[in-house]
């Protein structure tokens, strides 16, 4: 055997009994057609994710609020509220325009009306996700 192909065979069996640093956080790896079967899964970790929709690969928050419409301009998918304040972002009561995510959104904001949203931010636009 040559001696590149012996150093070769030794990182091969090394890796298949240790591991790579890819294959311990098992990013990227490939489950499909894995029998798993009889896995004993009790002392596996298991994360809440919670309700947070995703965004651009990360989570964001959910936030709440009271609030009544001042401006509605479905057309560009915006809506002016005046809101209570927004505890989880420490804002105090003011007025400000929204971006909305959904146009059928729109049939619950009319001008005077008062309502409770939930709402992401995106970048640094702020969207409502919800009108109740």
């Amino acid at each position: 055997m040559k001696f590149t192909s012996a150093i070769a065979l030794i990182l091969a069996l090394s890796a298949s009994c240790f591991g790579t640093a890819q294959s311990a956080d098992m990013k990227g790896m490939d489950m499909k057609g894995m029998d798993m079967k009889g896995m004993d899964m009790k002392d596996m970790e298991m994360k809440d994710t919670g309700n947070k929709p995703q965004t651009n690969g990360s989570r964001a928050t959910i936030h709440q609020m009271k609030a009544v419409v001042k401006a509605v301009d479905a057309a560009n998918g915006k809506v002016t509220l005046a809101h209570e304040p927004v505890k989880s972002l420490n804002w105090p009561a003011m007025t400000m325009g929204f971006s909305v995510k959904d146009k059928a959104l729109f049939d619950n904001l009319a001008v005077g009306k008062k309502v409770e949203v939930e709402f992401i931010q995106q970048g640094s636009d702020y969207v409502v996700t919800r009108v109740k």
